[in-house]
């Protein structure tokens, strides 16, 4: 990815990133540090790479994980009160933590009428109520500050459904339809220096899904053509 320099016009600030240490919200952590906030990743996995680990450290902000799960409200609130006791005040808040079951996907073995519903709610949940949970908790001192930024991670995957990922194509769509919700209702009854986005992500190419954008054995982008959405047809490329 990019790094995009805001001349650390982020000093000061700080800066809370649910599901930091994975793919996408590492690099959000990190270029957030770069431009001088202070970090916390709130993560329940607290080990992190090397080469992560060192750009966190030459970034000018301070970064710090505490270990949280974002369907916990106990662990969030304790979270919050060590966030504030290390860095005195929260001003952004990066909904990041997401993703799929693979239980919740369908396919050759696995029909739609035979996914389990603890697989479908956990990836509804770990979407939506891990948005919903952290956007209470520190939400509430953004609304006792009158100001404050919360940004959701929602996907374009909630506008148009990738086929066999019905669950995360459900939860996707509802963290869009919350992300409006919130921003109205955090405008009206708290202030209008609140501010509720949403992001909406493509591909990136990550190990995850390497062999599924690439060709294993070339290393060239895959022909990914049938990829369905909506019963139409799209090509894929890395990183769009």
């Amino acid at each position: 990815m990019n790094n995009y320099s805001l001349n650390n016009n982020l000093s000061g600030k700080t800066a809370i990133v649910t599901g930091g240490t994975g793919i996408l919200g590492s690099e959000i952590a990190v270029s957030l540090a770069e431009n001088g906030a202070n970090v916390a990743i709130l993560d329940i996995k607290t080990d992190i790479p090397a080469e992560l680990a060192a750009r966190f450290e030459t970034a000018p902000g301070t970064v710090k994980i505490f270990s949280a799960s974002v369907l916990d409200r106990d662990s969030l609130d304790q979270a919050a009160d060590q966030i504030l006791a290390r860095f005195k005040q929260i001003d952004i808040l990066v909904n990041g933590a997401g993703g799929n079951h693979p239980k919740s996907t369908t396919g050759v073995d696995q029909t739609f009428f035979d996914l389990p519903a603890d697989a479908f709610r956990f990836v509804t949940d770990l979407n939506l109520l891990g948005t919903v949970l952290p956007s209470q908790v520190f939400g509430k001192t953004f609304a006792d500050a009158k100001a404050g930024v919360i940004l959701n991670v929602s996907s374009m995957n909630a506008f148009r459904p990738l086929t066999k990922i019905p669950a995360y194509s459900a939860a996707k769509a509802a963290v869009s339809n919350f992300t409006q919700w919130l921003a109205v209702h955090m405008a009206q009854e708290y202030s209008s220096n609140i501010r509720v986005n949403a992001i909406a992500p493509g591909f990136f190419l990550t190990e995850q899904n390497r062999f599924l954008l690439t060709d294993e054995k070339t290393g060239k982008t895959a022909n990914l053509a049938g990829v369905g959405f909506d019963g139409g047809v799209v090509r894929l490329r890395p990183g769009g």
